[in-house]
């Protein structure tokens, strides 16, 4: 019996062999041959038609970059670096979400659409980073060149016929700042006065600044020591940190981006931002909105009386109101303003009157009512149960005031709102996509760089989306 069981066990492992030599003689074996003396290789045919920076080279026009950066350059020395070329790597940084430079030079490097887009052969060479340095904080910023960049994608955009320009939306972002939350001073004396950083610098220059150093009077809690322009500021609901502002400008048909401005991190900078992108965009584009959206940030007085007084502009804003009593009395809203006779007619029928004095913020008018009528009145203890008599402030931009209130009972206000939403998710793409949760680059001028690279990205990539690629030319990539 165990010689039977030996010998069936050896006919076995004899099967099983003949059975892997069979399947190893069906296996394919990549023969290896002598290598070619040259070969031919064409970027074109490996960069798919669907492919994102394919889709956007249709829309990068550069030919008017030379003739402007030209002033910039010496007409002596060795000859730079092409500025073409700089551009193009950057907007491959900011449409992929390459945050770093050094790594952006690596992705190029290796990355063959990266190559197509900016031009490059197989052999060309990739710029060092530190060439990105060197031009952007001088003949780049010089020029203005960013600026311009933006502004001539924005002005494809409206060629192509995604601009509506009737109803515009603003708002701005928090946005960290390359700075440390722990390191920081409490105020400017500390800063250093000797070798001072670049940052440092830019921060003393705009102290004047009403986007800046001027928006307001309250002094922050702590100024970081190497970018004291950063706001320290809590307004992401959570511990607070030092950042700056990011405030767009979006036209609401297919939400492009009209302009875009950086700004500390407070409220009245952002109102601010909001009036100089508006005048901006009618002075460069001959856009003038007939409708603008915001939140209640964007709803004090001043500006909509800007906006309504000034500009023609239908504030679809809901109003910066604290005039809301707490104790059961009659709000505002109950008296009748006459404006004919400049006077309020309270709800038992009694008159207020004003002298014209201005009070409070110097844009004030207080009415008010008899010290006499007010006692024998029969309703003043749902009036002014505490005071002898009652008073109604009234701002001198009321008017405008009451036209918001009116609009945001229509339904064009409600869609107006809905519509707003779109600029959220640009914001929404800008930090998740674009990955600008945090700025790179330091102080007001890194910032406004980074700001108007992302929002040319971010235009770009609109473009791509919805402007679809011709058909002859998508059937020759694809042939190729």
């Amino acid at each position: 019996m165990l010689k039977k069981s030996a010998l069936q066990s050896c006919r076995r492992s004899d099967s099983v062999i003949v059975a892997a030599a069979r399947v190893l003689a069906m296996m394919g074996e990549r023969t290896v041959r002598q290598e070619a003396l040259f070969y031919g290789f064409n970027l074109e045919e490996h960069v798919p038609a669907n492919h994102l920076l394919r889709c956007i080279d249709r829309f990068v026009e550069l030919s008017s970059l030379r003739r402007h950066l030209a002033p910039y350059y010496s007409p002596l020395g060795r000859p730079s670096g092409d500025p073409e070329l700089m551009i193009r790597m950057l907007l491959v940084g900011y449409c992929c979400g390459i945050r770093s430079e050094r790594r952006l030079c690596e992705e190029v490097h290796l990355n063959l659409a990266y190559r197509w887009f900016c031009r490059l052969g197989l052999t060309d060479a990739v710029p060092d980073h530190s060439t990105f340095s060197k031009n952007r904080h001088g003949r780049f910023r010089d020029a203005d060149l960013l600026r311009t960049l933006f502004e001539s994608v924005v002005r494809r955009c409206m060629a192509e016929g995604i601009v509506g320009g009737e109803g515009f939306a603003v708002d701005g972002s928090i946005i960290r700042a390359d700075a440390h939350r722990q390191r920081g001073v409490e105020s400017d004396a500390e800063l250093p006065t000797q070798n001072v950083s670049r940052a440092v610098a830019e921060y003393l220059a705009v102290l004047d600044d009403a986007a800046f150093g001027a928006a307001t009077d309250v002094a922050p809690k702590f100024l970081s020591p190497v970018d004291p322009a950063a706001r320290w500021t809590a307004a992401a609901s959570g511990r607070a940190f030092y950042a700056y502002c990011c405030n767009y400008l979006v036209d609401l048909k297919c939400a492009v981006i009209m302009d875009v401005e950086p700004t500390t991190a407070v409220r009245q900078a952002e109102v601010t931002a909001a009036k100089t992108m508006i005048e901006r965009t009618a002075e460069q584009f001959g856009l003038e909105p007939e409708r603008l959206a915001a939140d209640t940030g964007y709803g004090s007085a001043e500006l909509l009386d800007w906006l309504v007084h000034e500009r023609s502009i239908e504030p679809h804003i809901r109003v910066f109101d604290k005039s809301a009593r707490k104790d059961g009395t009659f709000e505002r809203q109950h008296f009748t303003y006459d404006h004919a006779t400049d006077t309020y007619t309270c709800p038992g029928g009694k008159t207020l009157t004003t002298t014209g004095t201005l009070v409070n913020d110097g844009a004030t008018l207080l009415y008010r009512a008899s010290k006499h009528a007010c006692a024998v009145c029969a309703l003043k203890p749902r009036c002014c149960r505490n005071t002898p008599m009652r008073k109604v402030p009234r701002s001198l931009y009321e008017g405008a005031r009451d036209m918001a209130r009116d609009i945001a009972k229509t339904e064009a206000y409600v869609v107006s709102r809905r519509e707003r939403k779109k600029l959220e998710m640009l914001f929404a793409h800008l930090k998740r996509i674009l990955g600008l949760e945090r700025l790179r680059l330091r102080g007001p001028c890194g910032a406004r760089d980074e700001f108007h690279l992302a929002a040319t990205a971010q235009n770009l990539r609109k473009l791509a989306k919805l402007i679809a690629m011709p058909p002859l030319v998508a059937t020759l990539v694809a042939a190729a």
